[in-house]
């Protein structure tokens, strides 16, 4: 079974690169495979890992360094082994924010994947995720 700990807290590594002034998207791009699924409140989408999706995580991390987002860690990785090549992490987050009055600021969330190993390298193929935008709002980010 691979070490899928390592594995996001890796991931949540690149995150915390991507929030600098000069993301490094491709550290993203590069833990989902070519296409994925993606689920939460507005529906389900399906992504391709092409310049796209580079395009839209830049956007994004654009918006999580302008509500305030400092870093990104791991509380903890649930997982649910599917076969010897999938598996399910219920992923425990803890994200850091200063406020726009300078209050610093922190939130747990969750979040489900399905990730794929193939040939010894691991890759997320689907995730699950909440309602973050009203997250932000009942904490006043944005």
């Amino acid at each position: 079974m691979p070490d899928l700990d390592s594995f996001f807290r890796a991931y949540a590594e690149a995150f915390n690169r991507a929030l600098t002034d000069t993301p490094d998207l491709d550290s993203i791009r590069s833990v989902y495979t070519d296409c994925f699924l993606a689920a939460g409140p507005a529906g389900v989408s399906c992504g391709h890992n092409d310049d796209g999706f580079a395009a839209t995580l830049d956007k994004g991390y654009a918006f999580y360094r302008s509500i305030g987002t400092r870093r990104m860690s791991v509380r903890g990785v649930a997982v649910t082994p599917i076969d010897e090549r999938h598996h399910l992490a219920k992923v425990f987050f803890t994200a850091d924010y200063e406020k726009k009055d300078g209050e610093a600021l922190s939130i747990d969330f969750d979040v489900a994947y399905l990730t794929q190993t193939r040939d010894g390298v691991t890759k997320i193929c689907a995730f699950v995720a909440g309602d973050e935008t009203a997250l932000y709002r009942e904490k006043g980010l944005i």
